[in-house]
C-alpha cells in the first residue's frame, strides 16, 4: 500500500487493519506520534490525514490508501511552525509525552480556525489529555501561535 508521509511517498506492506500508529512507529520508525491508551480517548497519538486531526491508534492503515499523513516530524518542514514556536515561548511541556498529539491537534484547529476563542480552544483540545495540566499554558500558546500566524 501506498501513502504520503510528511510529504515522501512510502509503501508498506501490513494487514489493512493495522493502526496508523504502529505502521509509523514500527514499520516506519516515526516515533513522534505516542502510544497512550490505544482506544483514541487521549490524543497523544494525534496526527493529521489529509488535513485533519486524527487519532493514529484508531486509524486503519487499511483505510488509508493515497492519504496525505503528517506527523510531528513534519509539521515545521525545516523551521518550526508557529504552534511549535509558541510551545516553547510558553514553557508548555513539562513531561512531554502528550506534547506531540497535542500540536498537531493545535495546528489543526487554527488551520480550520485562524483566530479561535478560549471556548473554540477548549472545546477542541479537550479530547486531548494532559496529565500535568498545562491547559492553561496550552490555550495561550495557541492563541500566540494564531496571532503569529495572522502576521504572516
Amino acid at each position: 500500500m501506498e501513502l504520503s508521509v510528511n510529504g515522501e511517498t512510502r509503501q508498506v506492506d501490513v494487514e489493512p487493519d493495522m493502526p496508523l500508529l504502529w505502521v509509523l512507529r514500527d514499520e516506519l520508525g516515526i516515533t513522534g506520534p505516542k502510544y497512550g491508551c490505544g482506544v483514541a480517548q487521549c490524543g497523544a497519538c494525534t496526527v493529521h490525514v489529509d488535513g485533519m486531526a486524527v487519532r493514529a491508534c484508531q486509524a486503519r492503515i487499511g483505510d488509508l490508501a493515497g492519504a496525505e499523513v503528517l506527523t510531528i516530524e513534519g509539521l515545521g518542514a525545516g523551521t518550526l511552525h508557529a504552534v511549535q514556536q509558541a510551545w516553547i515561548d510558553h514553557q508548555v511541556p513539562q513531561c512531554g509525552y502528550c506534547q506531540t498529539g497535542q500540536i498537531m491537534q493545535a495546528a489543526a484547529l487554527l488551520d480550520m480556525n485562524p483566530a479561535p476563542t478560549d471556548e473554540d480552544i477548549n472545546k477542541t483540545m479537550a479530547g486531548n489529555l494532559c496529565r500535568c495540566g498545562t491547559y492553561v499554558r496550552i490555550r495561550e500558546a495557541i492563541h500566540a501561535a494564531a496571532a503569529k500566524m495572522a502576521e504572516n
